[in-house]
């Protein structure tokens, strides 16, 4: 894998946020052969949320890869960690170069088209401690990427993913905004989404 990314960052200066934008930190080849590979090898499963008492699939599909006994918990869905493959080991070892953060997990997300959505969140569970970094890469077709302050309802933001892109959300990120990959009814093709993280 290059060792240098394909374009200068962008940082947005948000309030109460720090968050990086790599347009192109992998190039077009390598962005869609690591696409190819990710349809192909990783074990999608399809999870079952509780929306309003009701259950539901949830509108994408999902894969948890990661240190040996990290498991991930999020929306009452525990996971537990496939081991690293050498696909995802060499994508977290090029994040890891500009974040300067050792990533112990990744979790992986299928939106097979437009239909397939993430509502509002933040990634503050209670294994990420204090401030966590989350690194997000995106492969596949462009998807709006979300943002809102929790207690600022004028700071908004929207960001488009491009495919081999990568955001890093550092800092109070997590504790003051919310984000979401809304449902769109565009024509959109699949993307795959991973976002690396450390479980303490």
């Amino acid at each position: 894998m290059n060792s240098l990314f394909q374009s200068e960052p962008i940082n947005f200066h948000l309030p109460d946020a720090a968050i990086v934008y790599y347009p192109a930190f992998f190039d077009k080849e390598e962005a869609d052969s690591i696409y190819a590979e990710l349809v192909d090898k990783i074990p999608w499963q399809q999870d079952e949320i509780r929306v309003f008492g009701k259950i539901h699939p949830q509108p994408r599909l999902t894969a948890l890869f990661g240190n040996q006994g990290k498991a991930y918990s999020y929306s009452n869905i525990k996971m537990q960690p496939h081991p690293w493959n050498l696909l995802l080991q060499k994508i977290k070892s090029k994040i890891e170069s500009v974040s300067d953060t050792d990533f112990t997990t990744v979790l992986l997300n299928y939106y097979r088209d437009g239909r397939d959505s993430n509502g509002w969140h933040a990634d503050n569970e209670k294994e990420l401690g204090t401030n966590p970094i989350i690194a997000s890469v995106s492969f596949g077709a462009e998807r709006t990427f979300q943002l809102k302050h929790n207690t600022d309802k004028d700071q908004k933001k929207s960001i488009v993913l491009e495919h081999g892109s990568l955001l890093l959300m550092k800092g109070t990120t997590q504790h003051f905004w919310k984000h979401q990959i809304p449902k769109t009814t565009k024509p959109t093709g699949p993307r795959i989404n991973l976002t690396f993280r450390v479980i303490k």
